[in-house]
């Protein structure tokens, strides 16, 4: 892959969090899943996110989620990834799904 493609890759399937405080603000059809472990959830997350650990994302447990929303899941940043993990799991599973970094912008 070469290098324009590979930023263009990732403009396509990462949110920055701007644009996703942007877009719950506007109220669009988006649903933020921290990825992370319960414990880690209930210690800090960003409004309105859905606790969802990676784990618990198989084509079973997501079966009744839209194919029409935009998912963004998080962890908790650079040194985890469990965000890609579960993107990864989703867009497998046929979801739109992006991932977001430095979500710590939105909660603090």
């Amino acid at each position: 892959m070469d290098q324009i493609k590979f930023y263009e890759s990732k403009l396509a399937f990462e949110m920055d969090a701007w644009d996703l405080h942007e877009a719950m603000k506007a109220g669009q059809d988006v649903v933020v899943l921290d990825v992370r472990q319960t414990p880690s959830f209930n210690k800090k997350h960003i409004d309105g996110a859905v606790s969802y650990p990676h784990k618990n994302i198989t084509a079973e447990n997501l079966a009744d989620f839209n194919q029409n929303t935009l998912y963004v899941t998080y962890c908790d940043g650079l040194g985890c990834n469990a965000a890609t993990n579960g993107a990864l799991k989703m867009a497998k599973l046929g979801l739109n799904v992006k991932e977001t970094h430095r979500w710590i912008e939105l909660v603090e």
